[in-house]
């Protein structure tokens, strides 16, 4: 299975049209590690020319026979494991041990849980809402789907996309993030035995092959996991052509920790969830906002957790996180710290490691104010601010208080507070003495900036049907 990292078309492993390449770099050393295709408008246009010519095919199964590909492509996941393992882990620099135990399992869980979603389609009883008539209601597959996803979790994120759109009955064309496509262009080549030729389509390469992917005129619907700024531009393009998107964005998780919780319990279990995947993760605790009375004594307990925990390459097998996945992030982490205002405290770390490859140390930041913009920016990385809040109203009010949208946490033993800010949080997912867990049967996804649509649940497979009246 350890093949070089190939378009995959139609059913078959292609390079680009014009042959062009880019390089893979391994995070953990900085060196070339591969290489990939760098795909044009020929490649694009190859590829949803596939996906259309399947699609008329596909759209038409019963969901049966999507849920038997679906649990076929599962089952060879977990067969061919170690080799997603190597695949994802050389791409990405994370520990191998993480990725198997944690990543894998959920990985195939949402294949399933998608190929069961397929057959329990919802929707309203056939009935005559005037006389003389019956109204139903279709649930029917809306086309070719373009797909970005980003580099942090390639091999989940290209599941979550291609999931759903097989599971109700569309054919797909997915661009992985330029840094990491081996683990994507594995999964297509495990797909194809299941699925027939056009359904899943990959094209690898760099911003401007998904400029052309996503503004295909056979396109019909564009999802994306990524940046803010890649969501406006995609929806500005989307919108020439009235296409259908769906975004799930940047992160900027605020955590509200009360006066009520154990001090020590809470930073360690905080610690474990914020440092995980170097913090390269659109739902990472990022903002721990904790009570006046607490705040100094949790601020001592967060830090020494974090400073226990080590940075270190897929071959080391002690290290808690790996490193940012390329120098382009690890540059946007150190001018944050760099431009950190004088009142700013970095309590522990702070320092990018002497050594090759993209490691920085575990970092907390204290002293800042709610406009810093280390606050109010995304920082995707392995560093965590603590602010202080006087009372409900405030901490409520500084979690908000950011473009993003997508997930909060709160920590109280009081589950009427638990409660209230359940209901006041401006974001799409709170947890409730607990952060980061993600189920299947529930959906993920954000408000603001954050984006709109869902991934997993069936709303995420509802967000890839569109409705048809039939009145007889």
């Amino acid at each position: 299975m350890a093949d070089p990292v190939l378009n995959h078309l139609a059913g078959v492993d292609r390079p680009a049209a014009s042959g062009e390449t880019m390089e893979l770099v391994d995070p953990a050393t900085g060196r070339v590690r591969g290489h990939a295709p760098l795909s044009g408008r020929a490649d694009t246009d190859a590829a949803c020319a596939a996906a259309a010519a399947a699609y008329a095919h596909w759209s038409t199964t019963t969901p049966a026979v999507r849920q038997r590909a679906l649990l076929g492509i599962a089952d060879a996941v977990e067969e061919h494991a170690e080799a997603f393992v190597a695949a994802e882990t050389g791409d990405t620099g994370k520990p191998p041990r993480q990725f198997r135990a944690e990543e894998l399992p959920a990985i195939v869980d949402t294949l399933r849980f998608f190929a069961g979603a397929a057959r329990n389609l919802p929707g309203l009883a056939a009935a005559e809402y005037t006389e003389g008539r019956t109204s139903v209601l279709r649930r029917e597959p809306v086309g070719v789907c373009a797909q970005i996803t980003p580099w942090n979790y390639p091999l989940m994120m290209a599941v979550w996309k291609i999931a759903p759109a097989v599971a109700a009955g569309n054919t797909a064309v997915l661009k992985p993030a330029d840094t990491t496509p081996s683990s994507t262009a594995l999964l297509a080549r495990v797909a194809a035995e299941h699925l027939p030729p056009g359904v899943v389509n990959v094209v690898c390469g760099d911003r401007d092959t998904g400029r052309a992917l996503t503004a295909h005129p056979d396109v019909a619907l564009v999802a994306v996991t990524g940046s803010v700024r890649a969501g406006r531009e995609i929806a500005a393009a989307a919108a020439a052509d009235l296409k259908r998107v769906h975004l799930e964005l940047g992160g900027n998780a605020p955590v509200l920790v009360h006066d009520d919780v154990d001090v020590q319990a809470t930073a360690a279990a905080l610690a474990a969830v914020a440092y995980y995947n170097a913090g390269q993760d659109c739902t990472a605790p990022t903002r721990l906002l904790v009570h006046h009375r607490v705040h100094d004594a949790f601020l001592a307990a967060f830090a020494a957790e974090a400073g226990k925990l080590r940075t270190g390459a897929p071959d080391e097998a002690d290290a808690d996180f790996g490193p940012l996945n390329n120098a382009a992030q690890l540059a946007s982490v150190r001018s944050l710290l760099d431009r950190l205002p004088r009142r700013a405290e970095i309590v522990t770390g702070g320092a990018r490691l002497p050594r090759p490859g993209f490691f920085h140390e575990p970092t907390v930041v204290a002293g800042v104010s709610q406009d810093d913009e280390i606050v109010q920016e995304e920082i995707f990385g392995p560093v965590v601010t603590v602010q202080s809040f006087a009372d409900e109203a405030e901490a409520l009010y500084l979690a908000n208080d950011v473009r993003h949208g997508l997930a909060a946490s709160v920590w109280t033993t009081d589950h009427d507070r638990a409660m209230r800010a359940t209901r006041a949080l401006h974001t799409g997912i709170v947890w409730v003495n607990t952060h980061g867990t993600t189920v299947s049967e529930m959906p993920h996804g954000g408000v603001k900036h954050s984006g709109y649509g869902s991934d997993l649940s069936m709303a995420g497979l509802l967000d890839y049907t569109q409705v048809k009246h039939v009145m007889l």
